[in-house]
């Protein structure tokens, strides 16, 4: 009894999976690629609509300053440090990042660039980096406008030099490009919109039509049950309704007017 009961046990496990058959789904998911095309579509034209018309454009200008500190002065004897101290400088960027987004810095080039933001929104307007490795800084500020943007540019280039000669001894800075107004827009992307709506429209269709492949539990035709069940096809009933065909049995004499499809029309 206890063998038996183990044979039936272990039989049950093995019966306890479940087979995806891919070609089946790819099948699926071919037959109805309309549906993917279509709904690549739709989700890229969305994208498209809300990056040109629903999201408010934003606008960059930006500045570009040579940090210096070779210079330093004892008394009235001026000196200059050799060419390999150019590395201090390139150390110090970080520093002059910091005092650039502290809330002097920033409130003094808001006075000065008369706009109405408080020293936290502007921060986040404002973005700095190293160009290329090199001792020039790049400051761009990105806002709504393209005007306020260069105005608040060049008004930081003229705020911040004094905040560096005054916060680190013996260190300077010079105005390498001015900003100027940019009416390009950098945000949003209207091409990259478009293409990340048309990939997520045609994966959630590509998703959704596997999942109604994978939940599909009919039959289809006789190869399903061969692959599925090994079972053999004793016999096949035929389509007579003509709706797999243009011809049917039962289509035929209906249209010919013929009463329960007997030999005998209607009337006879």
């Amino acid at each position: 009894m206890e063998s038996n009961n183990n044979t039936n046990a272990n039989t049950s496990k093995k019966k306890d999976y479940y087979v995806i058959d891919l070609w089946h789904i790819i099948k699926a998911v071919w037959h109805r690629a309309w549906v993917v095309v279509l709904s690549a579509v739709i989700v890229a034209v969305a994208g498209f609509s809300v990056s040109a018309f629903a999201i408010k454009p934003l606008y960059s200008s930006s500045v570009m300053m040579y940090v210096n500190n070779s210079s330093f002065s004892l008394g009235n004897t001026s000196f200059s440090i050799s060419s390999s101290e150019i590395s201090a400088a390139q150390s110090l960027l970080k520093t002059y990042i910091v005092i650039l987004n502290n809330r002097t810095t920033l409130e003094a080039v808001i006075d000065k660039a008369g706009v109405e933001y408080s020293y936290k929104q502007l921060s986040g307007m404002i973005s700095s980096s190293s160009v290329n490795d090199t001792e020039v800084l790049r400051v761009t500020v990105t806002g709504r406008d393209p005007y306020e943007a260069a105005k608040i540019a060049n008004c930081i280039a003229e705020v911040l030099p004094v905040r560096i000669s005054e916060v680190i001894e013996g260190s300077s800075m010079k105005v390498v490009d001015s900003g100027v107004v940019n009416l390009q827009k950098v945000s949003p992307s209207i091409t990259k919109y478009t293409a990340v709506g048309f990939f997520i429209g045609a994966f959630l269709s590509v998703a959704v039509l596997v999942i109604i492949a994978l939940m599909d539990d009919t039959i289809h035709d006789e190869e399903y049950i061969i692959e599925a069940y090994n079972y053999p096809i004793l016999a096949k009933v035929p389509d007579l309704t003509g709706v797999g065909h243009k011809k049917g049995y039962y289509s035929y004499y209906k249209k010919h007017g013929y009463n329960d499809y007997s030999t005998k029309k209607d009337g006879e």
